[in-house]
């Protein structure tokens, strides 16, 4: 049976790697309207583990990994090289954990499942601080340094940064080797625009864009429970997730998206 199946494997890996695929293909996304972007990657991750489970197990001589590749097949849509020219591919990476190098692993896997060499756009979303503490340039420094490393090496041609004021976008640009090409704001706590802020960006050409993302796009508990019912008795408490990609691919001439997928990897703790 693949629930079966599937629960062996996941008792072995140390680590999961998840692949919606384009969204627009498989009707992964919820009908119904409107969905906020917690509960669509809560869906489209419940939908993927539930497919992926009901496949395996099929194969009795199913072999044991250490990372488990977690996608629907048909989903996985790469990209046409000679349309490459025409489409914008973008990212949103959120950190779950607090670990900047996962940065290398998300762009890494993104690349591999759109077959593209570089990524036009990421934006980098840290983890939330606990205590609610404010963020610090000091704290986004290792999350930056590592985006830059990308840079350099061709992976991502711009970097952005999402939820900054004024203050902390300015020390940012200041302390950056790469600067940022873009901030994105949250309209639900900020319905207009800071002005300062406004005129900074406009100063140095930073684009201002807008999102209705929440601090935390699926927090551990969240995803934990996914798990447990997408697969029964399922030891999901040793699962947590280390980061989400939400990457978009879009027309350039008409505006229009082609493609919409989520990328995750969560990490086993056994005892």
């Amino acid at each position: 049976m693949g629930t079966e199946g599937a629960r062996a494997l996941l008792e072995r890996a140390r680590t999961l790697n998840l692949q919606t695929g384009n969204l627009l293909s498989w009707g992964c996304g919820r009908k119904k309207c409107p969905v906020t972007p917690s509960e669509e990657v809560r869906d489209c991750i419940q939908k993927t583990l539930t497919e992926w489970s009901s496949k395996v197990g099929r194969d009795q001589n199913q072999e044991m990994v250490e990372v488990l590749e977690c996608t629907v097949a048909q989903a996985v849509e790469k990209m046409n090289p000679e349309e490459r020219d025409e489409l914008k591919v973008s990212a949103k990476l959120f950190i779950v954990g607090s670990n900047s190098s996962s940065i290398r692993d998300a762009v890494d896997m993104a690349c591999s499942s759109l077959g593209v060499a570089q990524l036009d756009s990421v934006i980098i979303a840290p983890s939330a601080i606990e205590d609610e503490t404010s963020l610090s340039l000091e704290y986004l420094q290792p999350y930056w340094q590592e985006l830059e490393t990308l840079v350099e090496n061709k992976k991502i041609v711009a970097i952005g940064t999402s939820d900054l004021d004024k203050t902390l976008l300015e020390q940012l640009y200041v302390w950056a080797q790469v600067k940022p090409s873009s901030n994105q704001v949250n309209l639900a706590s900020c319905c207009v625009m800071p002005p300062d802020l406004t005129a900074f960006a406009k100063q140095f050409d930073i684009q201002l864009l807008t999102h209705n993302d929440p601090k935390e796009l699926l927090c551990e508990a969240s995803f934990q429970e996914v798990l447990q019912e997408s697969i029964q008795n399922v030891k999901a408490h040793e699962w947590i997730p280390l980061w989400i990609l939400r990457y978009s691919v879009i027309v350039k001439s008409r505006g229009i998206i082609k493609s919409k997928g989520y990328i995750m990897q969560a990490k086993r703790n056994a005892s």
